[in-house]
């Protein structure tokens, strides 16, 4: 009796063991790894970025899958965000890029003929409604099979709203239908206020009063500090770069040869009155957020004062 006693012991064990094992797998999105964030993802009377207890399989409740509604879930121990600036030209840093786990790029910038110095790998890509129409002229390109990268797209409601008058989300739902493969998700109302409140927490300015765009780096930085434990940014400058003398001048998007300045562009846009980003804003806020968090610039390299 006491044999087969620890003969149903042990079967009960495996049959626990195999359990987990199933669990475990089911969650796992690769090539993201299975790790807990390290920034709280609400307010709370302390600041929003304090760390909090680590929480296994955290969903993150403001990305929404289309057509599932279903939350984002994933984790990662170290993102690449790779600029779209003219400052990854000639930098050669393509192979670092590649190393990491996971590799954030923005918008509809290609990697196709810059893989030396911006890679090839993508796993997720922070894309502004209104680059969506930029993305569907390529659409096999972006969301064809062989394509596994994650898309979160932002927009005002106005855009993105789910009644049938949203435009960017019909775009992005037929999108969906075309390529059933697709891994796209969109930003709820709820977190794009979140980041507004941000915005204004930092700087002390109503972004809607100061007639203020946020970019898509905002949102990218935003989203990477919940799902990261460690961020590296390439190719960004900082909010006094173009005031260095003898900056190095490169065109605002690396793919746009021949286009506006880079820093002509960040000045053009600070001092608009209505409807510009603020770039130079936005840069002296990370600054700030490098100081308390694992977060490392490069191509160029940033002096954290």
């Amino acid at each position: 009796t006491l044999w087969l006693w620890g003969k149903s012991l042990i079967a009960t064990s495996l049959i626990v063991v195999v359990s987990l094992f199933v669990v475990v797998v089911n969650y796992s999105e690769k090539p993201y790894f299975l790790l807990q964030p390290v920034f709280g993802q609400t307010f709370s009377n302390h600041w929003m970025f304090s760390k909090q207890p680590y929480k296994a399989f955290k969903p993150h409740l403001g990305y929404v899958s289309i057509p599932k509604q279903e939350p984002l879930k994933l984790h990662c121990e170290l993102c690449s965000i790779v600029s779209s600036s003219g400052q990854m030209l000639g930098q050669a840093a393509g192979l670092q890029i590649d190393r990491s786990p996971c590799i954030w790029r923005m918008n509809n910038a290609p990697t196709r003929g810059f893989e030396h110095d911006v890679g090839w790998r993508t796993t997720l890509r922070v894309v502004s409604h209104t680059s969506v129409p930029l993305l569907l002229q390529k659409p096999q390109y972006f969301f064809g099979q062989g394509n596994d990268t994650v898309y979160v797209v932002w927009g005002p409601l106005r855009n993105m709203r789910k009644d049938g008058k949203g435009i960017v989300y019909n775009m992005l739902r037929q999108a969906v239908e075309n390529y059933p493969h697709a891994r796209i998700y969109v930003t709820t109302e709820d977190r794009m206020n979140y980041c507004d409140m941000v915005f204004k927490k930092e700087t002390g300015k109503d972004r809607i009063q100061s007639g203020s765009y946020l970019s898509t780096g905002w949102f990218t930085l935003i989203l990477a500090m919940d799902m990261c434990k460690e961020i590296h940014i390439y190719g960004m400058i900082n909010d006094t770069y173009c005031k260095t003398e003898g900056y190095r001048k490169v065109p605002y998007h690396y793919y746009e040869a021949g286009s506006r300045d880079e820093c002509a562009e960040y000045m053009l846009h600070e001092s608009a009155p209505y409807g510009g980003h603020r770039f130079i804003t936005e840069k002296s806020v990370f600054a700030k957020w490098a100081k308390t968090h694992a977060i490392k610039f490069f191509n160029p390299p940033w002096q954290l004062s």
